[in-house]
């Protein structure tokens, strides 16, 4: 791979925007709770970063 070619990754949950409530939702219940780490398999602190988006959309009026 030369080095002008970059690979496509995924962000890291500290890295999502909170105006993208379509990837969020892999982070929340159907009546919109947090999932707890047992559940996303998440770090610490990628689970803050989450809530912390979460919380963020939610006050934006963006995510239910």
């Amino acid at each position: 791979m030369s080095t002008t070619e970059q690979k496509q990754q995924t962000p890291t949950p500290a890295e999502i925007p909170f105006t993208t409530p379509q990837v969020m939702s892999h982070y929340v219940t159907d009546t919109g709770k947090i999932l707890p780490r047992k559940y996303t398999h998440l770090t610490a602190k990628h689970q803050r970063a989450i809530t912390k988006t979460i919380k963020h959309s939610r006050n934006m009026l963006l995510a239910q």
